[in-house]
């Protein structure tokens, strides 16, 4: 009876193609390794391993950490151990390689002392002197008088080239300032004569009605310094021959001239028209300058107007002395190109210092008025003057 059972309870079982495990014949998948039945046992166990199926090998992080810390442990302890021994190595190498070099004490240059030199004496420059201007007197008559240059005059009092002066006017001459003597040399004639040179001169060409002595009394130098500096020995002089005037040698002048009390230097005239920045086109023939007077003009005083054009290629200046308070800039002034030129003019008093009425000769007499310029447009002909 137990073999019939047990014989019934195999042919109602099937064992799973995968992992083994028996179950019923009904079952459609198995429930251990869940793999899915076609319902027949002997199918299954031909083919007992799914091929498609590969088998998963499982490792856990803690591990793959592990792992890394080790390797990275292990690549540590590579390094220190070649880094020791290169350090290690280096010094026995220098060693064998540098000889050892002993130090030679440096012999020091004991100092020795310097002369001091010491300073030359400088000359100390004199202050200049306060002199009064008298009538007809030039910057030359003051610079021979006081044997300094024209130019040293110039630049004390602020003067202009023509380096004009008025009667009465307070001016300061600088006094010549003094050298060392030069070193001797081995002509000593050649020093003597040097040193008697006069520097301050002036040349003349003589005329047909000169004479010796007559250029002495013109010039106020005694005949004989003049036939001295020129090596002439007697006191003939032929026209055209050239004369050199030492003015060092200028006698005295023989006490004060009387002269009337000179008016103050007369203030800047106010200028009218035209104004500033004016504009003139090429219709405008003329231009008229105007001004207001300063006061009532004396007898061989006028007023100097002076006209430049600043944009011209060339210098272009005009001056004229006129005794009215107005002037008609001539049409030969007039720019000659088609282009916009910069005119500029002002007004100052002057006064006549000679008596030759043909040539006279102007000295500033009072402040310069302030510049003032305006514009003026050519026809681009040249401009003719009437007959």
């Amino acid at each position: 009876m137990k073999k019939i059972q047990t014989e019934k309870v195999t042919k109602g079982t099937q064992n799973c193609p995968v992992c083994g495990t028996r179950l019923s014949e009904n079952a459609t998948r198995c429930l251990v390794c869940g793999t899915m039945l076609d319902g027949t046992a002997g199918a299954k166990k031909e083919h007992p391993i799914d091929s498609k199926r590969i088998p998963v090998v499982k490792v856990s992080l803690g591990a793959i950490i592990g792992v890394g810390i080790l390797m990275l442990a292990l690549i540590a302890v590579i390094v220190v151990l070649v880094i020791s021994q290169a350090r290690a190595g280096t010094p026995a190498a220098v060693a064998t390689e540098m000889p050892t070099q002993t130090a030679t004490p440096t012999i020091t240059a004991t100092p020795t002392n310097t002369p001091t030199l010491q300073p030359e004496a400088t000359w100390t420059p004199l202050p200049p002197i306060d002199y009064i201007v008298k009538a007809n007197e030039t910057c030359s008559d003051i610079a021979a008088q006081f044997r300094v240059s024209v130019q040293s005059i110039i630049l004390a009092n602020n003067l202009s080239t023509e380096c004009m002066l008025s009667e009465g006017r307070s001016i300061k001459v600088p006094q010549p300032t003094l050298t060392p003597s030069p070193v001797p040399s081995a002509t000593p004639e050649a020093i003597g004569i040097a040193a008697d040179i006069c520097t301050n001169t002036v040349s003349i060409v003589v005329s047909s009605s000169d004479t010796l002595q007559g250029i002495a009394l013109n010039y106020n130098v005694a005949m004989k310094d003049i036939q001295d500096f020129n090596k002439l020995t007697d006191t003939i002089i032929r026209q055209g021959q050239t004369l050199i005037i030492p003015l060092c040698d200028r006698l005295p002048t023989p006490g004060p001239t009387l002269t009337p009390t000179p008016l103050p230097p007369y203030p800047a005239p106010n200028l009218l028209l035209p104004r500033s920045g004016a504009a003139f086109s090429a219709t405008d023939e003329t231009v008229t300058l105007q001004w207001a007077a300063v006061a009532a003009l004396r007898s061989g005083e006028v007023y100097r107007v002076k006209i430049q054009d600043l944009t011209s290629v060339e210098e272009k200046i005009l001056v004229q002395y006129v005794t009215d308070t107005k002037f008609i800039i001539p049409v030969t002034f007039r720019p000659t190109d088609g282009n916009p030129h910069i005119i500029q003019w002002s007004v100052t008093v002057a006064r006549q210092i000679n008596q030759d009425n043909k040539n006279p000769i102007y000295e500033e007499a009072g402040a310069t008025s302030a510049f003032r310029v305006f514009s003026w447009i050519g026809t681009g002909v040249q401009a003719t003057t009437a007959p």
